[in-house]
């Protein structure tokens, strides 16, 4: 979908740049001498605001020009066989670029004093690319002291970036911003890391890169936008007041899904406090297995650098609890460091729970009777049937009544709620991880494949219907962006989190196969 973005001052027309051999003056007299003094004394009394940027531009033409030499030079080199050694060619670069330092605050100056002279911006209409680089992004409402001046839009084109990162062919205004488009040089992460420090070096902390994926044609982009507009929006509420009242209400929740005899009614349970006791080792080991899940996150998520917020638990008196919701507060630095944070979780709620799942089986229930259940419930989850019908063997059949021990119950509950999170949707862990691995077109193509199943599912099962209105109003994104999402994750970062997936899977799907005596065999 198109989508056009009015930008008026201090972004004219960005894909167009002056040298200073491109201004001319009308002579004042027919005398050559004296026309050529007074083309001068107009240029210094008129145009000296602008000398600040025809040297600046004269110097970047020459550094063009030295550079296209080197390319051609990288480019035999690279027929020849030979790899070129990137980090001196960025050496070299570096010192042909200017070396004093860039005054930030008087290139805003002078770019204001240009805006209202009218003698180089003009306002107008600046039509911006389709789709969204910065997805899941919603910029402060924007002034023009907020905005990128022409003038560092310049130096970052002609200094910041080169011919050894990323070789600008074209830019347009962005958000706020400036995307850059043109031809990315290298590996993408020393590329990034390059860019990163040459920005630092001119502008300090006052803008952000970001190095994408356009969703237009799949090519590299940079984008760059000023850190004050990627300030996080503040909420009326504090954010620990709501997730304590959401999780007092999932503790109630969980107890309360323990005790059969006060489902059928809800509203009983104020006359009867004391048989939420009943249900306290039940929503022990489920709050167990999510308390788990989330320390996975968090403890992930600190080693790489990012900031997660205060997680929501969700109540539901079907299962206990939805899990948490998690938001990422900072900015990720690449896709393995998401897929790490995302698949921590799920990985450490499976692990426990399928370890208690299994046990549950083995132990004997404490009073000789535990939990008695229909064989058919096991038909609900492929991997809980599976492994029911190995252990088990021939006493799982059709229609006949099994004693179990209630801690089989309370580590399925665990781990559906992990395969509830592992769903490849939105801003779920699964969302996450599928976005990490393949990438943001193919994330969105998944949610939009498992929130259509999951609507199909909700026809027959209230848990689904209730986790796709969540999915849809809550969860369903984008994922803000990654500060580099070009480079793929490490293999083994990948397998892990494909298995996270696969689980997931296994847990949701239903088990197909009648629990007869060649069932197994046929399986």
């Amino acid at each position: 979908m198109n989508f056009a973005v009015s930008f008026r001052g201090n972004f004219g027309v960005l894909s167009q740049c002056s040298s200073c051999c491109d201004l001319r003056f009308q002579p004042l007299l027919a005398s050559p001498s004296l026309a050529k003094s007074k083309r001068c004394r107009l240029r210094n009394l008129k145009f000296s605001q602008l000398s600040r940027r025809r040297e600046i531009v004269c110097r970047v033409t020459e550094t063009e020009t030295e550079s296209d030499s080197n390319n051609e030079k990288e480019k035999e080199e690279n027929e020849g066989g030979e790899n070129p050694d990137t980090t001196g060619s960025a050496e070299r670069n570096d010192s042909q670029i200017d070396p004093q330092p860039v005054n930030v605050e008087q290139i805003k100056n002078n770019g204001a004093e240009t805006i209202a002279q009218g003698g180089v911006q003009e306002d107008g209409d600046v039509e911006v690319t389709s789709g969204s680089p910065l997805p899941g992004v919603k910029p402060q409402q924007l002034d023009e002291t907020m905005r990128i001046p022409k003038e560092t839009i310049d130096i970052l084109k002609d200094q910041v970036f080169a011919f050894d990162t990323f070789f600008v062919t074209s830019q347009e205004p962005y958000e706020g911003g400036v995307l850059f488009k043109g031809n990315l040089r290298g590996q993408a992460a020393r590329s990034y890391e390059k860019i990163s420090t040459r920005m630092q070096n001119k502008f300090g902390d006052q803008y952000k890169l970001f190095l994408l994926i356009n969703p237009e044609d799949d090519k590299p982009v940079a984008v760059v936008v000023p850190k004050t507009t990627l300030q996080p929006e503040t909420t009326a509420v504090p954010e620990w007041f709501a997730a304590g009242a959401f999780g007092l209400v999932t503790v109630f929740t969980l107890l309360l899904r323990n005790v059969p005899s006060l489902q059928s009614n809800l509203l009983s349970t104020f006359d009867n406090l004391n048989l939420l006791l009943d249900g306290l080792p039940g929503a022990f080991v489920t709050a167990l297995l999510l308390g788990l899940h989330e320390f996975g996150h968090i403890l992930v998520a600190k080693s790489t650098g990012v900031k997660l917020g205060v997680p929501f638990f969700v109540p539901s008196w079907q299962i206990g609890s939805f899990g948490a919701i998690t938001r990422i507060k900072s900015i990720v630095p690449k896709r393995e460091d998401l897929l790490k944070v995302a698949a921590a979780g799920p990985l450490a709620g499976f692990s426990l729970g399928f370890v208690l799942f299994l046990l549950g089986f083995i132990l004997p229930p404490s009073d000789g009777i535990g939990v008695v259940v229909d064989a058919s419930v096991f038909h609900e989850s492929f991997l809980a049937g599976g492994v029911a019908k190995l252990l088990l063997g021939d006493a799982l059949k059709e229609g006949t009544p099994i004693s179990l021990n209630p801690l089989v119950i309370w580590a399925w509950a665990g781990l559906l709620i992990n395969a509830i999170n592992s769903i490849p949707a939105g801003e779920l862990d699964g969302g996450r991880i599928s976005l990490a691995i393949w990438g943001r077109k193919a994330s969105s193509r998944f949610t939009a494949v498992s929130i259509a199943l999951l609507g199909i599912s909700s026809l027959f099962n209230d848990v689904a219907f209730y986790w796709v209105v969540l999915i849809f109003f809550l969860q369903r994104g984008p994922i803000s962006p990654l500060s580099e999402e070009i480079t793929d994750p490490d293999g083994k970062y990948v397998a892990l989190g494909v298995l996270v997936l696969i689980l997931g899977l296994l847990v949701c799907l239903p088990y197909p196969f009648p629990f007869t005596d060649e069932s197994i065999t046929n399986f």
